[in-house]
C-alpha cells in the first residue's frame, strides 16, 4: 500500500535521536525538536490493553521531560486509539496532509528565476536559522536529526540576485523522495521561489532514481496546498496529533 510505504520512509527520513519499540508502537524522542520526532507512532498490531499502553507511554515521556504526544493516521493500530485518547482528554491538533507525486508520469516545469545550490550542513543550518528567524533553542537537536538521516540527503538553497531566498532538505530512500524544512524569506514570499526550489529538488530526485515524491503540509496552509497542487501533488493520506491537556 502506497500510503503505508510513504509513512515508513517519511519516518526514516526524519529520524528520532532515540526510539523505543513497544508492542507495535514506536516511541520517538528528539529533545523536543519537532512533534514528528517526539511522538508515539502506533504503526503495528498490538496485544496489550490500549489504556495500559497509553499509561506506559505517558511515563516514558514524563521521564524525558516531554509531553505525551501521539501521531495518528487512518491506519494506526488499534483502530479505536483515536477515540480512546479523546476519552482521556487528549486534544486533536495540527491535521496534516501527506501529498504524493508520481515522478515517472509527470515532468515538473520550474520558474525561471533563481539558482539552486547545494550547501554544507554548517552553511545550511546558518541559512535556515536566518530565514526562519529562530532563536537557536533547538538548533543542536535539529543538526543531530539532519546528521542522523540514514538515506541520501541533499541540503539546498535558492539564490536570486546573490541572496539566498529559500532553502529545504531533500531525502531519497530507494525510489521515494521527501522534502522537509522548506522555508522562504518572509520578505520574498509569493514570488514563486518555493515553487522553483521544490521543482529543482524534484528534478534532482528524478536524476537520482526517484519515482515517488512526497511532502507534508498542514491542512490549514492553503497557499502551500495550492502550490503543491500546481506541481501535481495529490493527497495520499492525513495524519494528526493527540496531546494531553487543555493548553
Amino acid at each position: 500500500m502506497l500510503a503505508k510505504r510513504i509513512e515508513e520512509v517519511s519516518l526514516n527520513s526524519w529520524p528520532a535521536l532515540q526510539q523505543i519499540l513497544f508492542d507495535g508502537w514506536v516511541l520517538r524522542f528528539s529533545k523536543g525538536y519537532t512533534k514528528r520526532a517526539n511522538s508515539v507512532n502506533p504503526l503495528f498490531g498490538s496485544s496489550m490493553d490500549v489504556n495500559e499502553k497509553v499509561d506506559t507511554c505517558e511515563r516514558f515521556y514524563a521521564q524525558k521531560g516531554l509531553p505525551p504526544l501521539f501521531r495518528l493516521t487512518p491506519f494506526s493500530s488499534p483502530p479505536e486509539l483515536d477515540q480512546v485518547l479523546e476519552g482521556r482528554k487528549y486534544r486533536k491538533i495540527d491535521p496534516t496532509l501527506v501529498l504524493h507525486l508520481d515522478l515517472e508520469d509527470r515532468r515538473v516545469e520550474s520558474a525561471s528565476s533563481g539558482e539552486l545550490r547545494e550547501e554544507t550542513l554548517d552553511d545550511w543550518m546558518d541559512l535556515f536559522g536566518r530565514l526562519n528567524g529562530s532563536s537557536g533553542e533547538h538548533q543542536g537537536a535539529h543538526r543531530e536529526v539532519l546528521q542522523a538521516i540514514p538515506s541520501q540527503r541533499v541540503l539546498t538553497s535558492l539564490v536570486d540576485a546573490g541572496r539566498v531566498v529559500s532553502c529545504a532538505v531533500g531525502v531519497l530512500e530507494g525510489s521515494y523522495f521527501g522534502i522537509f524544512d522548506l522555508i522562504t524569506d518572509w520578505q520574498q514570499r509569493n514570488r514563486g521561489y518555493a515553487t522553483k526550489l521544490v521543482a529543482g529538488l524534484l528534478g534532482w530526485a528524478r536524476e537520482h532514481g526517484g519515482c515517488h515524491a512526497y511532502i507534508q503540509v498542514m491542512r490549514s496552509n492553503e497557499p502551500a496546498r495550492h502550490m503543491y497542487a500546481e506541481l501535481g501533488y495529490e493527497e495520499a493520506y492525513e495524519y494528526w496529533y493527540r496531546i494531553a491537556g487543555n493548553g
